[in-house]
């Protein structure tokens, strides 16, 4: 076998949990990839071997980043990599006593707990410690400043007939002076901002830094740097919600499985929109939905891509019309991107006329408007002359437009009407007239857009299983039930009956379809023609 065809990944494993999905990765990946190498490779930590030697373990466990105070938010997120793998030992949730001091006898559940209460006591009061005994079955710890003023020292050890940490010896109170320390603290370290803030964090992953940065101001009476806070913001993340690399690894199971829900029997029209994602990968979700036969919303495909690229869209569009949408004749809503446009003329014409129809959104066309003219009295005008669903209407609102200025006629000429105004639209647009739909899922899935990639898909997923199930057990029932058309097309036709009654039908061609409509309350008449 040509050895340069087999791909090896390199992976550190350092607990159970690395041990499991190491195993996890090699069950997907068994048949290309036949063998595991395991290296063993012992490191020897300077200062631990030296008996009385003082060992700061906060410096073992974590790096302290407080030295890196830049302000440029952009630049650190861009060229900053978290450590996934950093040892977390520190991080626990015990306070150390109602009033705030520690006692002989007091019980922890485990070493990372007291470890965790120290550092709170320690943060609380502006002081410092050094660990003197960092043992599997002992801690100890004194005051940085021991021996000058202050004699504060703390050991805690295992009880192993009670299974819990239990505090043997603490002489009392600081009594050295506080508030030493102003701006940060070796102990405030991203990990046990991390545990702190983990509730924030699970009610709100897209939570802004800065508001991190307050609540550890108002919590610990601290100023952490943007760098410390965004790091502790992404332990959270990974801790709550799973690592960010193995999401990618996981990925293909949850792909797999969406494939197997597909929806049928919707409108032959799609509305597409992508969003940015602002997890540790950056990076962007497309998403395109369609409309069942009762308005429910159904979204058909996701993609999750680098960026809203014109490549990225001609891979989105490409595979969308390649695997999802494979019938003719479908309408597809938009915004007007230049990169939607590019893709759409890569695709050799596959959505374009008569396989497919491009519109755009209505609220779009406003806002490229005013962007384009700046004359925010004339933005109604824009929004109503694409509305409107005859030809007359839409003239005389056209040539009040043409009034103000060729230059406003001019350049929604140069777009198409046929591809934003419902008059000339030939119905392909099925009276939508935004994106608001897609942009509904969007805004379900916002929570989701910092999460890990995983995250994102299992969370679509979910959701999507439970709607695909239960909407496809009601199109069953209506099939037993022999009904002909949807609930809604059904209200429908029966409040056209009732209305029908104040109305008078007359044919004028019946081979092409060609009616007159005369409403008797108003008089108004419209000419129909079916055979559009």
């Amino acid at each position: 076998m040509d050895s340069s065809l087999i791909q090896f990944q390199m992976m550190s494993i350092t607990d159970d949990a690395s041990m499991q999905q190491m195993l996890c990765i090699y069950q997907q990946t068994r048949f290309h990839v036949p063998m595991i190498e395991l290296y063993v490779e012992f490191e020897q930590q300077s200062g631990l071997g030296v008996v009385g030697e003082e060992v700061n373990v906060d410096e073992l466990g974590d790096i302290d980043w407080g030295e890196d105070n830049s302000d440029s938010e952009e630049e650190f997120e861009t060229n900053y990599e978290v450590d996934d793998e950093n040892d977390d030992r520190d991080l626990a949730g015990n306070a150390a006593a109602e009033d705030g001091e520690f006692s002989v006898r007091m019980e922890f559940g485990s070493r990372e707990s007291v470890i965790s209460a120290i550092k709170s006591y320690t943060i609380a009061r502006r002081v410092d410690y050094t660990v003197y005994k960092f043992e599997p079955q002992a801690f100890y710890a004194k005051y940085k400043g021991y021996g000058e003023g202050c004699g504060w020292l703390i050991q805690a050890s295992l009880i192993q007939n009670k299974a819990c940490w239990e505090i043997r010896r603490y002489n009392g109170k600081h009594t050295c002076t506080m508030g030493t320390i102003s701006q940060d603290h070796a102990k405030l370290t991203s990990n046990t901002i991390a545990e702190a803030i983990r509730p924030l964090v699970e009610a709100d992953p897209s939570i802004k830094v800065k508001s991190i940065i307050a609540e550890v101001q108002s919590r610990f009476n601290y100023n952490v740097s943007y760098c410390k806070a965004w790091l502790a913001k992404q332990k959270s993340v990974a801790k709550i919600f799973g690592d960010w690399k193995v999401s990618y690894q996981t990925l293909p199971i949850w792909l797999k499985a969406m494939n197997v829900k597909m929806p049928r029997h919707c409108k032959p029209l799609m509305q597409v929109d992508g969003t940015h994602l602002y997890g540790k990968y950056k990076g962007a979700l497309m998403v395109v939905v369609a409309q069942d036969g009762n308005q429910n919303i159904v979204p058909i495909a996701f993609a999750i891509v680098n960026g809203k690229t014109a490549d990225a869209w001609e891979f989105f569009l490409t595979n969308l019309r390649r695997y999802v949408v494979t019938i003719d004749g479908v309408d597809i809503i938009s915004d007007r991107h230049t990169f939607i446009d590019t893709a759409v003329g890569r695709s050799n014409g596959a959505w374009s006329p008569p396989r497919a129809w491009r519109m755009y959104c209505i609220r779009h066309i406003g806002s490229n408007f005013l962007r384009r003219f700046k004359a925010p009295y004339l933005h109604k005008l824009v929004i109503n002359t694409g509305y409107f669903m005859t030809e007359q209407e839409n003239n005389k609102n056209y040539q009040r437009l043409k009034e103000w200025s060729e230059a406003y006629t001019q350049w929604c000429d140069d777009i198409g009407v046929e591809r934003w105004m419902l008059a000339f639209d030939g119905g392909h647009r099925w009276g939508h007239m935004t994106t608001n739909l897609v942009e509904c899922i969007n805004s379900v899935l916002k929570g989701a857009h910092n999460l890990p990639v995983t995250v994102i898909v299992r969370f679509t997923f979910y959701r999507l299983n439970e709607l695909f199930t239960r909407k496809s057990v009601e199109a069953h029932e209506c099939v037993r039930n022999r009904f002909t058309y949807s609930k809604f097309a059904t209200k429908r036709v029966e409040e056209s009956f009732r209305r029908a009654r104040n109305i008078v039908v007359n044919q004028f061609d019946k081979r092409n379809e060609m009616f007159e409509v005369r409403e008797m309350e108003d008089g108004s008449i419209y000419t129909i023609n079916l055979a559009r």
